[in-house]
């Protein structure tokens, strides 16, 4: 089976997941937006569908790298569906409480702690490297066409549906992505440094291994510190942006689904250009500032709108989806060639650990900065803020070296 033949039945599995995913994450997101009006309930909300998966992300990679990835892959994804499944039976006996939706979206992020960097260090074992970008593309394109449809979805059936019919969505969706895994086969790297019958404490040991490889680099140290600096002021925002919607704006759900589909055309618009070869051979690392750097003034200048501008806002979210997609995809190859394939599930679950760790303390001093402060002074120091760190990236002569270069460690 050919490497296109192999990614377009895993594609299929997973957008299928992906949207099916994202619409019960939107409904839940509207859900508490509608039903609260809170920014800390929406900041309590994004923490706990996060915090579980960065703090068990730094332990789970050590296990990917040991275990079958593609099974890992599937066990992962069946744990998110009996998640799910749990959280449409409490809203279908109408026994939900807004603590017992932070605990099942808390675990619903363990199952993703160990399903991400499974799949995201897979990838450089099924295609050519010369191939990584426009793979990386095409990740984006599911991703944007999910984000697009996704927040529609949301919207329209949480008006028509019983929330725990929306939710069950996600639970075939999940059936889609772990059926179609079935039917590839996904090889495991040549694991040297790892003895399969080793003890359980060796484990930390691989973890040192997995910080070694992201901090030994001193040009990929350097970009993930700046990747963590720029995330500590992005997500705070973008977790908002449905109260920003409502509170600010003075919209309603119908815009929290056209701010959403704004973002996701955007992404759709950078993963589109990113699988043409025309960027195959782009530095990397100045698409990462220059990205970061359209980001910074979508958010500063969406600081500056007045309440009648809404549509202005709309546009430039889409902006800075396309900005993100360019930014992310740049940095995922950059660790996929420039650490070696038997440490990237650790590589990958610590970056997705650490890098978001930061943002959430963040999140929780937005959700009070916010009442405060305003949204419209937060989005122009999130704005500010994310300008001065893209002038850090090309701070260093190591990082600037990682825009072309593929040296694995």
């Amino acid at each position: 089976m050919t490497w296109k033949k192999t990614f377009s039945i895993i594609w299929t599995g997973q957008f299928l997941s992906s949207i099916s995913s994202n619409t019960a994450g939107y409904a839940v997101i509207f859900y508490l937006s509608l039903k609260t009006g809170s920014a800390a309930v929406m900041a309590y909300s994004f923490l706990a569908g996060l915090l579980p998966q960065l703090v068990i992300g730094l332990f789970s990679g050590a296990y990917v790298d040991r275990w079958n990835r593609k099974l890992t892959m599937i066990f992962s994804d069946s744990f998110i569906a009996i998640c799910t499944a749990v959280l449409c039976f409490m809203f279908y006996f109408g026994k939900i409480e807004i603590w017992q939706i932070y605990i099942l979206l808390a675990c619903r992020s363990v199952g993703s702690a160990f399903h991400t960097p499974a799949m995201q260090a897979s990838v450089p074992l099924l295609a050519p490297e010369s191939e990584l970008m426009r793979v990386s593309g095409v990740n984006q394109i599911i991703h944007s066409v999910s984000s697009i449809a996704s927040p529609i979805l949301a919207a329209f059936l949480i008006t028509v549906l019983p929330m725990a019919i929306v939710l069950s969505f996600d639970i075939f969706g999940a059936a889609a992505a772990c059926n179609s895994l079935f039917f590839v086969k996904i090889p495991n790297p040549q694991r040297n440094d790892i003895a399969l019958n080793a003890p359980a404490e060796t484990i930390f040991e691989q973890i040192k291994i997995g910080f070694g490889a992201i901090f030994q680099n001193k040009g990929v140290r350097w970009l993930f510190i700046c990747e963590m600096a720029a995330m500590f002021f992005i997500i705070p925002i973008s977790a908002l942006f449905p109260l920003i919607t409502t509170k600010y704006f003075g919209k309603a759900e119908y815009e929290m689904g056209i701010v959403e589909i704004a973002w996701g055309v955007g992404m759709l618009l950078g993963g589109a250009a990113l699988s043409l070869k025309l960027f195959n051979n782009a530095n990397r690392v100045k698409m990462i500032a220059f990205s970061c750097f359209i980001v910074g003034i979508t958010f500063f200048f969406s600081g500056l709108l007045k309440q009648n501008m809404f549509v202005v806002f709309a546009v430039l979210t889409g902006v800075s989806g396309i900005a993100v997609a360019f930014w992310s995809s740049a940095f995922t190859v950059i660790f996929q060639t420039n650490i070696a394939p038997e440490k990237l599930g650790r590589a990958f679950s610590i970056y997705d650990s650490l890098s978001m760790m930061p943002a959430l303390i963040a999140l929780v001093i937005s959700g009070y900065l916010e009442k405060s402060i305003g949204l419209p002074f937060l989005l122009i120091i999130a704005g500010a803020s994310t300008i001065v760190v893209s002038a850090f990236v090309l701070g260093k002569k190591e990082a600037r070296l990682l825009g072309v270069s593929c040296c694995k460690i």
